[in-house]
C-alpha cells in the first residue's frame, strides 16, 4: 500500500482547494500538508505539489521544496494561474519546476486557473510587460470551478494509477533493510 502527500503552497487560497479536491479524490493512506508544514518525505510513495504561478514562475519557498525532495521521488506537479489555459505563460512554470526536479520521476503535470488577489492585480496593471497578462486575469475570477476540481481529482486518480502501475519503489533506498 502506498503512502501519498498531498503538498501545496497557496496565498488566495486557489492551489489549497485543488490541493484539497486532489487529496479528497484519492483513497487510502493519505496526507494534505503545507509545504512550510510538510515534515520528513522519506515514508511517502507519491508526492503531488501544488502551487500559484508567480511573476510567471515557481514562488521561492516552492522552489526550495523542489529542490529537497528525495531523488527518485515519484512526484506529479499542480498549479494554479490567472493566464489563458492554453497560454505560453500556464506552462513556463510547470516546465520550470519539472527542470527543478530532475532527480525525480515526474508522473505528470495539471494546471488550471485561479483567481488573483486584488492587491497583485493593481501591482501588476500599471507595468507595460505585464499588460497582455493583466487583460487575461479579469475572466479567471470564478475559477478554480467545478469543473476545475473535478479535472484536479481525475488528474489525481490517473497519477496514483501510474505510480502502481510502474511496479518500481518510488525512489532508491539506501542502507539495509
Amino acid at each position: 500500500m502506498s503512502k501519498i502527500l498531498v503538498a501545496y503552497f497557496s496565498r488566495t487560497g486557489n492551489t489549497k482547494m485543488v490541493a484539497e479536491s486532489i487529496h479528497q479524490a484519492l483513497d487510502g493512506d493519505r496526507t494534505l500538508w503545507p509545504i512550510d508544514k510538510a515534515g520528513s518525505l522519506d515514508d511517502f510513495d507519491l508526492i503531488f505539489i501544488g502551487f500559484p504561478v508567480q511573476s510567471h514562475s515557481v514562488p521561492y519557498p516552492v522552489e526550495q521544496f523542489l529542490k529537497s525532495l528525495p531523488a527518485g521521488m515519484k512526484i506529479a506537479l499542480f498549479s494554479t494561474h490567472g493566464a489563458f489555459p492554453q497560454h505560453p505563460m500556464a506552462q513556463e512554470a510547470l516546465e520550470y519546476a519539472a527542470v527543478l526536479t530532475g532527480h525525480c520521476r515526474l508522473l505528470g503535470t495539471f494546471h488550471c486557473r485561479g483567481k488573483l488577489s486584488l492587491p497583485a492585480l493593481e501591482a501588476f496593471a500599471h507595468s507595460p510587460e505585464h499588460q497582455e497578462w493583466t487583460n487575461m486575469v479579469p475572466s479567471a475570477a470564478s475559477h478554480p470551478d467545478t469543473h476545475d476540481l473535478a479535472e484536479a481529482g481525475i488528474f489525481a486518480r490517473h497519477m496514483k494509477a501510474r505510480s502502481a502501475e510502474s511496479g518500481e519503489p518510488s525512489r532508491i533506498k539506501t542502507g539495509r533493510s
